[in-house]
């Protein structure tokens, strides 16, 4: 069965349908990371929104979508953390039964707070595959709707609404940097911005400690990558075998992808805590720490992604330590 492709006007829907629980993040003026390249580059803070990362567009677009029948029987999603509260907070807000299955490589921080949310939480397995599983076999014995977290058309469709609001707040954009992970944000934003103007660079940042997408793309076909431990967790996880969207969309709008290691996200995230007085997570600082490392290439009008910022305090805190009281920029 040919499967329904994303298009500019599903995203545009989905702006409509989110409107009442996903408010218009701020894009932020960097003058320090402008100063440093020679180019206006600003801060999409996505951070700020209710749930602390971009991935509530996808989730409440998604469960707008369900039917009364879907909705009584209640819903069930597979998480490294930040979709998996998304879920709980739009299903708590309309009323429905949600289990959010993760892996134990999912923080305590953010298993911490999913269990606040009155979700039930289900711990599975050691990767965010067996998680997966896990939600299917829900799926199949108790009648929940499996929200997957980005190999969805209204899931890529909600965050595609990343790119309109940014073509709004700064139309010269020429290029847009994100955290790559399942390519749920990398098709919407492919769909809002490509769609709009076809020049504009879309590129991708992955943790070199288990990129499942950049390796799928390599192999030229979905495979399986072992994960490990990274301060970008939320990077983490496989695009699944039977792959139906983001596969075919990240190939088609994303024009490079950079593998960071483990010391270039901290200096996004340091970066970030030192010259905007924000805390965020390593997914989220992957933008600035491409630009920090000379990682990528990019026009003269930039806006980088700052996805979220559910990150234990404690491993902030460690990173300063290890600095021995040294700048960002003297790192660097």
């Amino acid at each position: 069965m040919k499967r329904k492709a994303v298009n500019l006007q599903d995203v545009w829907k989905a702006r409509s349908r989110i409107a009442p629980i996903v408010q218009h993040t701020p894009l932020m003026f960097s003058e320090e990371l402008s100063q440093l390249t020679g180019k206006s580059v600003y801060l999409k803070l996505e951070n700020l929104n209710t749930t602390n990362s971009f991935k509530i567009r996808g989730a409440a677009n998604k469960i707008l979508s369900l039917t009364d029948e879907e909705r009584n029987k209640g819903i069930t999603t597979f998480s490294t953390g930040n979709f998996g509260l998304s879920v709980a907070y739009v299903a708590k807000k309309l009323g429905i039964k949600a289990v959010i299955c993760i892996s134990q490589r999912v923080p305590d921080a953010k298993v911490e707070v999913l269990k606040r949310t009155g979700a039930e939480i289900e711990v599975i397995g050691d990767s965010q595959d067996d998680a997966e599983q896990h939600s299917y076999d829900l799926e199949r014995e108790q009648g929940l709707t499996v929200i997957h977290p980005f190999d969805d058309p209204h899931v890529i469709a909600g965050q595609g609404t990343i790119g309109l609001e940014i073509l709004e707040d700064f139309p010269e954009v020429d290029t847009v940097l994100a955290g790559l992970s399942g390519g749920g944000l990398h098709s919407g934003l492919g769909v809002a911005l490509k769609n709009t103007n076809p020049s504009l660079r879309l590129i991708g940042l992955s943790t070199a400690n288990g990129a499942a997408m950049y390796e799928s793309i390599q192999a030229g076909k979905p495979i399986v990558v072992e994960e490990q431990n990274t301060l970008a967790d939320s990077l983490l996880g496989g695009i699944g075998l039977q792959n139906h969207y983001t596969f075919q969309m990240v190939r088609q709008y994303v024009d490079d992808i950079a593998l960071l290691n483990e010391k270039e996200f901290a200096d996004g995230m340091l970066f970030m805590l030192e010259k905007h007085r924000m805390v965020i997570e390593g997914a989220a600082a992957s933008g600035i720490s491409a630009i920090l490392n000379n990682k990528v290439n990019t026009g003269s009008n930039v806006v980088i992604v700052v996805s979220g910022c559910s990150v234990d305090i404690s491993v902030v805190l460690k990173m300063l330590d290890n600095t021995n009281g040294l700048s960002t920029i003297d790192r660097i």
